[in-house]
């Protein structure tokens, strides 16, 4: 398998940190996603019910609307496809590689289980009260020892849920 030439990961790193920094300096906020996801789902629910969200404790609390970490997200999308397309990794695939080699290359039983990943990341950030980045970076950067152990704990988490979806596998 052709490995593809990303950007290098201590570059981009640094830019994360970057921008970590920049978003507590320039707007006095913490980086985070999980908010927006469910910020959206009230936007769109709004739309055909808008007194039921009125009425909501949570959008009370977290309206739903169009805000700096909305437009975040929206940047993470735009600024992965720049990656992906001046490394020239960039390519449309339903099923990724290492997907297909273990699974098959059905692509229904793929979107079943990425939706229920999703489902499970979405209800485990919403438990946690945030996400990944919010927890483990954002703790991080305040020097939290809360931040630090996120961090350890989402790396474990994923290479022991790696280790358990693909196997022990060799060299790729």
């Amino acid at each position: 398998m052709d490995r593809d030439k990303g950007w290098n990961p201590y570059l981009a790193g640094g830019l994360s940190g970057l921008v970590s920094i920049l978003s507590v300096w320039v707007a006095g906020k913490y980086l985070g996603a999980s908010t927006t996801f469910v910020r959206t789902s009230g936007m769109i629910e709004r739309l055909f019910d808008p007194d039921r969200i009125a009425r909501m404790e949570y959008f009370i609390r977290e309206a739903p609307k169009i805000d700096w970490q909305w437009m975040m997200v929206v940047g993470i999308m735009i600024g992965s496809f720049i990656a992906a397309a001046s490394s020239g990794s960039f390519r449309l695939q339903a099923v990724p590689d290492m997907w297909r080699e273990r699974f098959g290359p059905g692509v229904g039983r793929r979107a079943v289980f990425a939706f229920i990943g999703g489902i499970i990341a979405m209800f485990g950030a919403r438990l946690a009260d945030g996400c990944p980045s919010g927890h483990g970076l954002s703790g991080s950067l305040q020097l939290a020892v809360s931040g630090y152990i996120a961090l350890a704990c989402f790396f474990l988490g994923g290479v022991v849920a790696a280790r358990i979806i693909y196997g022990r596998g060799g060299s790729r």
